[in-house]
C-alpha cells in the first residue's frame, strides 16, 4: 500500500510540475529577438525615421487629449495611421529583406499597431472622449509589447 501512495504522489507532483511549466509558458511573453540587427542599414534608418515620427505625434496627441481637442487628436492618430515610412519608401527588394528579416508577428503588430491609430482618429473624430483615451492607451500599450519583444538593444530596460 505504502508503494501505491509514493507512485500516486509522485504522478500528481509529475502533473503539478507539468502544469505549472504549461501556465508558465502561456503567460511568459516570446522570448526578445531583437530585429534591428536583422534589418539592412536602409531598413534600420527608415524603421529609426518611423518610430521618432510615431513617438512625436504620440507626444503630440498626449497634450492634445489632455486640452480636449479633438480635432488635433484626429489628425495626428491619422498621421500615425498613414505614416508607414517603412512601406512608402521601400523598393521590392527591401520589402522581400524586410519580410526575411523578421518574424510574422512583427509585422503582424505592426499592423494592428497601425489600426489601433485608426481607431484613435475615428473615436476623435466622434468626439468620444473616453473611447480616444482608452485606443491611446491600447496604442502605447502596444509600443511597449513591441520593444519588449523586437527592440530590447534599442530599450534594454525592458528586457528586465
Amino acid at each position: 500500500m505504502t508503494d501505491t501512495i509514493k507512485r500516486t504522489n509522485r504522478k500528481r507532483r509529475g502533473l503539478s510540475s507539468l502544469a505549472v511549466g504549461l501556465a508558465l509558458s502561456i503567460a511568459m511573453p516570446a522570448i526578445a529577438q531583437p530585429v534591428s540587427p536583422e534589418l539592412t542599414p536602409k531598413l534600420r534608418e527608415l524603421l529609426r525615421k518611423e518610430m521618432l515620427s510615431v513617438e512625436d505625434a504620440s507626444q503630440q496627441i498626449m497634450s492634445h487629449l489632455i486640452a480636449g481637442d479633438d480635432e488635433k487628436v484626429a489628425e495626428l492618430a491619422q498621421k500615425i495611421h498613414d505614416s508607414f515610412i517603412l512601406q512608402q519608401s521601400m523598393t521590392p527588394e527591401d520589402k522581400q529583406d524586410l519580410m526575411s528579416a523578421v518574424p510574422k508577428d512583427f509585422v503582424t503588430q505592426d499592423r494592428a499597431f497601425h489600426a489601433l491609430s485608426a481607431e484613435l482618429a475615428k473615436a476623435a473624430r466622434e468626439g468620444n472622449r473616453p473611447a480616444q483615451h482608452q485606443k491611446f492607451g491600447e496604442m502605447i500599450q502596444a509600443c511597449s509589447d513591441c520593444h519588449t519583444q523586437y527592440a530590447t538593444d534599442r530599450f534594454p530596460l525592458l528586457a528586465q
